[in-house]
């Protein structure tokens, strides 16, 4: 309210001009101005509320009314110009500033800037908000509702969750049953967001779940999930955790989420699901008359809205959705191998015994060396035990073996010596498929290279003798403890004993032995 306004106000009321300068700090020569002007221009003490600031200035000082005082904003231009990002009032009211004292003339304050831009924005039935950007943000959460899902045989019912996102400049939003609350479901729902709304937004805005954030200092960056970064990644928006204890940052967002999942509820509260399916169904068919229903206070619905002013300044969706990536820590094995779900991967045979980080989709294994890719292969389903091996990956005295199968295998034995190709034979007849058996088979010869081929031939030898069928382990135990020596020592003839003399030889009758009696 105008400085003149006040000053009439408090005169109507029968304050003195000095108690009026006093109670709004003003000079007493502007309330002995104003109180001049309204004796020479009496104003209406029934208009005095109604009527605008400047329609009272020109009433008071029609002489100074002749010439602009102020330069009116260009509102269309403002409206346009706040719809880009970065873009604030602020920056447009210094702008304007400018433009006035180049011309010469006298600009609003910034109060005032921002006053009569709000008039714009009700006169015209805009749907502005100054607070968000069209395509700008993406608030998301899971809300505190539930929904029952039914077990068709036993009747029971568990608790699904509900995951809603919404976009604060429309309001347009999404929500989605899910099964649990965990990083899956959490990154699923994310996608199929994304699906729903047909583009992204430069910022996700989530709560300061351990799902999405694993924290959150006042000072310091956030530390978001790896799989949840990288999904942010892929689709080109910024995380943006939601400041703690700053309940007024989402008041507007929580009050339509909270009508939306009561919209839902309610309507789906006489209904029994028994598939989270069939449940989705019904949730979008919901969901879609939420964001159509009318506004009351204003034209359009949250869909129009969105159609109109924010779908426009969404970012376009990467050609391919997102894939769910786990990542996990392995070991390369000594057949420079790696396990994921019982299915072997191989790795350049340098990185043997060194820890790797694996991170693994549906379709896809990578496997990375402190942050640096070194290979990746597709996923193999289907029976356990299968390998994918990549004939780089091998020794070069490995290479001839690419192509794995008992054969080759067999014939590597055979040439280290009869009892290792033994062994090797009862490994693979132990097992129900020939690949269950080759990563025992490749540990085992490559003892060999450890050992030697003697050694190895040695300690299966001993082996064959004491175990039915003999594995890795405990030909490795043989040779590790030395007990091949100690056998290939006691079988070595006494240089001390002439074998070819018997002269400390005990030499017994036939009769000892019984003998006579079967001549007899």
């Amino acid at each position: 309210m105008s400085k003149e306004k006040q000053i009439l106000q408090l005169l109507q009321k029968g304050y003195s001009q000095r108690r009026i300068a006093d109670t709004l700090k003003v000079s007493r020569n502007t309330v002995a101005k104003v109180t001049k002007a309204v004796m020479e221009h009496p104003i209406p003490v029934d208009i005095l509320d109604s009527i605008s600031e400047s329609e009272l200035c020109q009433k008071l000082f029609p002489e100074e009314a002749l010439i602009p005082v102020h330069v009116t904003p260009d509102f269309d231009y403002i409206h346009k110009e706040l719809l880009k990002s970065g873009v604030t009032l602020k920056l447009l009211w210094q702008e304007y500033v400018d433009a006035c004292r180049n011309e010469g003339k006298p600009p609003y304050m910034y109060s005032q800037y921002c006053k009569l831009y709000q008039d714009y924005v009700d006169k015209n039935s805009l749907t502005m908000h100054i607070r968000h950007k069209p395509g700008d943000k993406l608030m998301v959460d899971w809300d505190g509702a539930t929904l029952p899902l039914y077990d068709k045989l036993t009747g029971k019912s568990c608790k699904v969750y509900l995951f809603v996102g919404t976009l604060p400049f429309s309001m347009y939003c999404y929500a989605k049953a899910c099964l649990t609350m965990k990083e899956e479901d959490w990154i699923n729902a994310h996608i199929s967001m994304y699906e729903y709304f047909g583009g992204t937004t430069r910022m996700l805005i989530p709560d300061n779940l351990k799902v999405g954030i694993l924290e959150n200092k006042k000072h310091e960056d956030p530390i978001v999930n790896r799989a949840y970064q990288e999904l942010a990644d892929h689709y080109q928006t910024a995380i943006l955790p939601a400041r703690i204890m700053a309940p007024r940052d989402k008041a507007a967002v929580e009050t339509t989420v909270g009508n939306l999942t009561s919209h839902i509820i309610a309507r789906l509260r006489n209904r029994q699901f028994f598939s989270i399916e069939e449940l989705n169904k019904a949730i979008l068919k919901e969901l879609d008359k939420f964001n159509q229903n009318p506004f009351q206070k204003k034209d359009g619905s949250r869909y129009s809205v969105f159609m109109e002013e924010e779908l426009p300044f969404m970012q376009s969706l990467p050609k391919y959705p997102y894939e769910l990536a786990q990542w996990k820590t392995a070991t390369v094995q000594l057949n420079y191998h790696i396990a994921i779900d019982q299915q072997y991967y191989s790795v350049p045979y340098e990185y043997v015994k060194k820890k790797v980080d694996v991170r693994y989709t549906k379709s896809i294994i990578e496997v990375y060396y402190k942050g640096t890719r070194i290979c990746s292969h597709k996923r193999l389903y289907g029976r356990r035990g299968q390998y994918s091996t990549v004939v780089d990956h091998m020794p070069a005295n490995h290479q001839l073996y690419s192509e794995w199968d008992s054969t080759r295998f067999l014939k590597w034995a055979s040439d280290i010596g009869e009892a290792t190709k033994q062994v090797v034979r009862r490994m693979f007849e132990s097992y129900r498929i020939e690949e269950q058996a080759y990563k025992g088979c490749l540990s085992l010869l490559k003892l060999s290279d450890k050992y030697t081929p003697e050694r190895l031939e040695d300690a299966c030898r001993i082996a064959l003798t004491k175990i039915p069928n003999p594995r890795y382990k405990n030909i490795r135990l043989i040779l590790e403890a030395g007990q091949d020596k100690k056998s290939s020592e006691m079988s070595k003839p006494n240089k001390t004993d002439d074998t070819s003399s018997d002269k400390y030889a005990i030499i017994r009758g036939a009769a000892y032995f019984g003998g006579e009696k079967h001549e007899k």
